[in-house]
């Protein structure tokens, strides 16, 4: 996701009140961060790469809290 689609997903839901709509590199530590289109890089092993840090984050975040 990047930021134009946050702006889209702020707009279609009124807003993030709780600030539960997140780039998916901040639950790597890197907050404003966007996935690296491999699209326009041609580096897919690293976008691979920064989709597996922000979900390995998002999933010890969760666990976290379920505890």
């Amino acid at each position: 996701m990047d930021e134009e689609n946050l702006w889209d997903m702020r707009r279609i839901y009124g807003g993030d009140p709780q600030g539960k709509i997140t780039l998916l590199r901040s639950w790597a530590g890197e907050p404003g961060m966007e996935i690296d289109d491999p699209w326009y890089t041609r580096d897919f092993d690293g976008a691979l790469q920064q989709i597996e840090e922000g979900c390995r984050g998002l999933l010890t975040a969760l666990l976290q809290r379920k505890a």
